[in-house]
This record gives structure tokens, C-alpha cells and sequence, in this order.
């Protein structure tokens, strides 16, 4: 269902360096008006990499927003003018140090819809080839690797909370049994 309605206005209240937030008047066609705090995000990518035996490769950081380690799939930001799947196979080298012989294109998905604008595309690598990390200088991350059964294993028992990193695991369970 399609909402028809008019912005009126569209107030900045905070510009930061990964997101800006705005708090918009809209006017909907019954003419009711409602406010709407949203935020802006300029978008990123995310890869599962996938090896030849099966496991899928995670890496461990801490998370100052949830103050907690967390098991994710490798993802980033992207940069001015960069497409999903670049970004993607640039944070598949950078974080756990691969790069892939065949990228597949497995979805997008808007990560909180209700309030923020990020969309995340989300890729599947396979044939894996070592390469060099070349982790930014605020990111401490461990690189582990689990069986794909069990990392959905791991989502079951709550030991792995990142929503990406679920959906992505789901689905690439889904399409690899």
C-alpha cells in the first residue's frame, strides 16, 4: 500500500560522519500532519564468505553501541559513489583478509526501516583466495570460521545477535543445503 503524503518540512539536527539525522513534518492526503525522526545513511554492503569445506568465515569486534563482542559477516560503509558489490569484495579483503573468485548476488535489505534509510546489499563468496587484512585504524576484529550448521546453530542459541549477519546466514543455508 502505497501512502500518499507531502513533506513539509525537513529539519537537520545532526550531521555525522556515517549517518545525519532529520526530524521531517509530513502531511498525509486525509490531511493529518505527523512527525518523523529519520535517519539518513548512505548505504553498505556485506559478504559471507563461504569455503570450499563448508564454513563460513566471521569476524569478531566489539561494538561500542551494544558495549559487546559480536560474530558478523564481514560489511562496511560505502564510499562516495561506490557500488554494493565493490564494496563488498573491498571488505572481504580488508577485514578477513580473502578475495573471491565468484561473488553472488544474494539480496537487499533496509536494516530498520521504520527510522533509518540504510539499505544493505548482501553478497555470498566462494573460491577463496588468501590475501593480505588491511583493517582501518579503529578496527580490532578475529577472524574465526565455523561449519555453516553450525553457525545457524549459533544464531539459535543467541551467540549470534547481528541481524545482518542472520539474514545472510539464513539464506545462504537456505540455498546450500
Amino acid at each position: 500500500v502505497e501512502m500518499e503524503f507531502e513533506t513539509i518540512t525537513s529539519e537537520s539536527m545532526f550531521q555525522g560522519k556515517i549517518l545525519d539525522v532529520y526530524k521531517d513534518t509530513i502531511r498525509f492526503a486525509n490531511g493529518h500532519e505527523a512527525v518523523r525522526e529519520v535517519i539518513r545513511h548512505r548505504g553498505a554492503a556485506a559478504v559471507v564468505p563461504l569455503t570450499e569445506n563448508g564454513e563460513v568465515i566471521l569476524v569478531e569486534q566489539f561494538r561500542y553501541a551494544v558495549q559487546k563482542d559480536t560474530l558478523e559477516i564481514p560489511a562496511g560503509l560505502l564510499e562516495s559513489g561506490e557500488e554494493p558489490l565493490a564494496c563488498a569484495k573491498r571488505e572481504l579483503e580488508e577485514e578477513p583478509g580473502y578475495r573471491a573468485g565468484e561473488v553472488e548476488f544474494l539480496f537487499d535489505f533496509y536494516s530498520s526501516p521504520g527510522y533509518c534509510t540504510e539499505k544493505i546489499s548482501v553478497y555470498l563468496a566462494k573460491n577463496l583466495i588468501p590475501s593480505q587484512q588491511h583493517l582501518d585504524d579503529d578496527e580490532f576484529v578475529t577472524i574465526q570460521s565455523f561449519p555453516l550448521e553450525d553457525a545457524i546453530e549459533m544464531i539459535r542459541e543467541g551467540k549470534i545477535t547481528d541481524g545482518k549477519t542472520i539474514a545472510a546466514l539464513m539464506a545462504v543455508y537456505a540455498t546450500e543445503k
